[in-house]
Order: C-alpha cells, then sequence, then structure tokens
C-alpha cells in the first residue's frame, strides 16, 4: 500500500495536445508510482473556458467534477456540471467536455488503458 499526495505530484501541460482548444489545461496523474492495469485515473483541469473537441472513447469514461462550473455535451444536449457531480460517458458515444464560457473546471477522469480516443475536429 502507498498514499499519493497531490502536492507531490505536478500537474502536466496538456493543452497543446489537438484534443483541447482555448485555454490552459493540465492533467495530473491520481495514482503515483505505477500505471494501474485496470483504469486510468486523473484529475484534468480547464482554465477560463477551455475545452475538448467532440471525441469518442472505446471504453466507458466516467467524469467526477471536482471544482468550477463545466459542461458535459453529446450530440443531443449540453449539462452543465459542479463540484460532486457525476457523468458516465458510454463506450463509443461522441462527447466533449470541458469548463463554461469564463470559468475553470477540474474532473477526474476514468477510462480503461488502452483505450482509443477518436477526435473530431471541425472543418475550418
Amino acid at each position: 500500500m502507498y498514499v499519493t499526495r497531490q502536492e507531490d505530484v505536478d500537474p502536466q501541460e496538456a493543452g497543446d495536445a489537438p484534443l483541447f482548444y482555448g485555454g490552459r489545461v493540465t492533467r495530473q496523474p491520481l495514482v503515483g508510482r505505477t500505471e494501474p492495469e485496470d483504469y486510468n485515473f486523473g484529475l484534468v483541469s480547464f482554465y477560463a473556458g477551455a475545452k475538448n473537441y467532440f471525441h469518442t472513447h472505446t471504453s466507458d469514461q466516467i467524469l467526477f467534477a471536482t471544482k468550477g462550473q463545466g459542461i458535459v455535451a453529446n450530440e443531443s444536449e449540453e449539462v452543465q456540471m459542479g463540484a460532486g457531480d457525476t457523468a458516465f460517458i458510454p463506450a463509443g458515444e461522441k462527447h466533449w467536455h470541458g469548463a463554461a464560457d469564463g470559468h475553470d473546471f477540474s474532473h477526474i477522469s476514468l477510462t480503461r488503458p488502452g483505450s482509443v480516443t477518436e477526435m473530431f475536429k471541425p472543418e475550418s
């Protein structure tokens, strides 16, 4: 057994990844020394309205909001999220999530290792 203290794990800049737009995004692993075999588990923080593009995963995804105001959306609806809210996104569902305009938003993301993300960037 071991305990990971979040103050000992530096957030990693992720905003330059093609999936994100609109501002700074960081990712912070929540389990420290090892890569769990059964799940990917991390804190994702979107700053000042940053979001991600529509995308799908080959595994289910669970998002647990920890602070701020955010949005999770699929092709037919957008739902506001705040601290304590949980979104379940089935494998293959086209969706996006991020901070509401003018707000910061953080959530814990849980997926399976090996899950493949397909991004749907809008045509320019």
